[in-house]
């Protein structure tokens, strides 16, 4: 990975004001190395992330029969569910197959940046974008197979669409090309709901469009309505099975309120905030001081540049809205950041070329570095079997119940989940009290009613605001019903096993 980065900076490095014509290396082959590489001390590991292991987990029981938000739990849209669910088609291990699909994705989002960098860069900056965006994924914690990294992909495929038509006078394919950007990003909305201000934002792009080419209020209202019902089509389907179904309610409560019931931790998002903010330097400093103070040069279709700007900006707002700030959320700002970085990335005259070095080495740094932290964190392979077999033989053919912990242990074990909150943080975190449409002590009770074979609880620091609450009443229910047979260690974090008491 570093020979790579090396032989990029090193093309950057050259003499002359810009880059020549075309790069040395086919993109694809780059693109697929660069993302290999990065993600290999990554694959593998069952518990790297905890919202990845859950999305695989709800995949495996929809392979069992189970039915998302009906019986298991989350406010993600189907879509990501469904996706997650076709990787057991595969005949190779479901970790190794998310990962590897992550990676695929990732390659043609990168390719897709490099293509619309053209517009407003040389071949070889444009293609130093591309690689920008899979540096900077393992930085946010959104390389393997966090939402954005499937859907970045039809999002930017959607403004690729965008981005063409806007220079272009009176074509006559506007309607055509504008449906096809929306139900990219309808499908897109169907992996995550945030997509909505891209969607708002490529939207009213078109109708700017159309309004310049001279159509009427009535022309505009009427196309503007095709659109929206075309990007809003794939969810109301689903919306629709489910109500056909019986389940309309459960769909609406998990996918459209329970976000307004969710809380915030002011000081630890302002804190994470801050940290993204300082690891997004790099880009500010190429994206908004390298334009005023050198004349960059430009592409294919520098006239695509205002609208990359607009992407962004509503990518941005997406990002900032709902407060919560993790790094993950960062992923689909990212598209439009590096493809607006593509100008600085060009500059190779002394004095100008550290924009494009510190971009590219602050991102290769950070991808080795966070990575490598994380699994320090969250554990090898070896670390996660070791303790998804010491809870496997106390189980004795009833249900497991992860208080707190990595909800993969429930697929590890093919354990039944007493509970369709299993993920953890649901119940045992403070911000989600609010959001579950249920009680959270009432539902905890309920769980412990079916008296669960074996507990997990975590016995290190939580990054959470705890539920008081639910955590006073796994604690009554450990001292009363269960005994602690074992502690494991899976990277720095210590859980201990609690076995049903045999009295019970």
């Amino acid at each position: 990975m570093i020979g790579i980065a090396r032989l990029t900076a090193a093309r950057i490095a050259r003499a002359g004001n810009v880059a020549p014509a075309r790069p040395a290396v086919a993109s694809p082959l780059l693109y697929l190395t660069a993302g290999l590489i990065l993600r290999l001390m990554m694959f593998g590991k069952p518990a790297f992330q905890s919202d990845e292991q859950f999305y695989l987990l709800v995949g495996q029981r929809m392979a069992q029969g189970d039915l998302p938000f009906v019986d298991i739990w989350d406010r993600k849209p189907y879509g990501l569910f469904l996706l997650y669910r076709s990787l057991f088609a595969l005949p190779i291990d479901p970790v190794l197959a998310y990962q590897l699909a992550g990676l695929v994705f990732s390659v043609l989002t990168a390719l897709v940046i490099e293509r619309m960098a053209r517009a407003i860069a040389p071949a070889r900056a444009a293609q130093a974008a591309g690689l920008a965006y899979l540096l900077y994924q393992p930085v946010f914690n959104v390389a393997l197979g966090q939402a954005p990294v499937f859907y970045n992909l039809p999002v930017a495929l959607a403004a690729l669409i965008v981005l063409r038509v806007m220079p272009r006078n009176r074509d006559t394919r506007l309607v055509l090309q504008g449906c096809a950007a929306m139900l990219l990003l309808g499908l897109a909305l169907q992996i995550k709901y945030s997509v909505v201000f891209e969607g708002v934002g490529f939207g009213m792009m078109l109708l700017l469009r159309g309004q310049r080419d001279g159509w009427g209020l009535l022309r505009l209202a009427l196309t503007g309505a095709v659109w929206a019902g075309t990007a809003l089509a794939p969810t109301l389907a689903v919306w629709a099975g489910y109500a056909a179904a019986g389940h309309g309610a459960a769909f609406v409560q998990a996918n459209f309120l329970s976000i307004f019931g969710r809380a915030v931790d002011q000081a630890d998002a302002f804190a994470q905030l801050a940290k993204e903010g300082l690891a997004m330097t790099p880009f500010a400093l190429a994206i908004l001081l390298a334009p005023r103070r050198h004349a960059l040069p430009g592409g294919t279709c520098p006239a695509m540049l205002a609208g990359m700007r607009v992407w962004a900006l509503v990518a941005v707002l997406g990002f900032l809205v709902f407060g919560t700030w993790y790094d993950h959320y960062l992923g689909p700002v990212l598209v439009p950041l590096c493809l607006l970085s593509a100008p600085a990335l060009a500059r190779e005259a002394r004095g100008e070329r550290w924009y494009g070095r510190l971009l590219l080495g602050f991102g290769l740094l950070g991808a080795l570095v966070v990575p490598g932290l994380q699994v320090r964190e969250r554990g090898t392979a070896a670390d996660f079997a070791a303790a998804s077999q010491a809870v496997a033989r106390e189980l004795r053919g009833r249900c497991l119940y992860v208080y707190e912990g990595d909800s993969a242990l429930y697929r590890t074990t093919n354990a039944c989940i007493p509970t369709r909150f299993a993920y953890p943080s649901h119940l045992n975190a403070m911000n989600e009290a609010g959001a579950l449409g249920v009680d959270p002590e009432a539902e905890v009770g309920r769980s412990l009613q079916s008296r669960p074979g074996v507990i997990v609880v975590s016995e290190s620091s939580r990054p959470n605001l705890p539920n008081l609450r639910t955590r006073a009443q796994i604690r009554k229910a450990l001292a009363h019903s269960y005994e602690r047979y074992e502690g494991v260690i899976v990277g720095t974090r210590k859980f201990g096993l609690y076995r049903l008491k045999p009295a019970f």
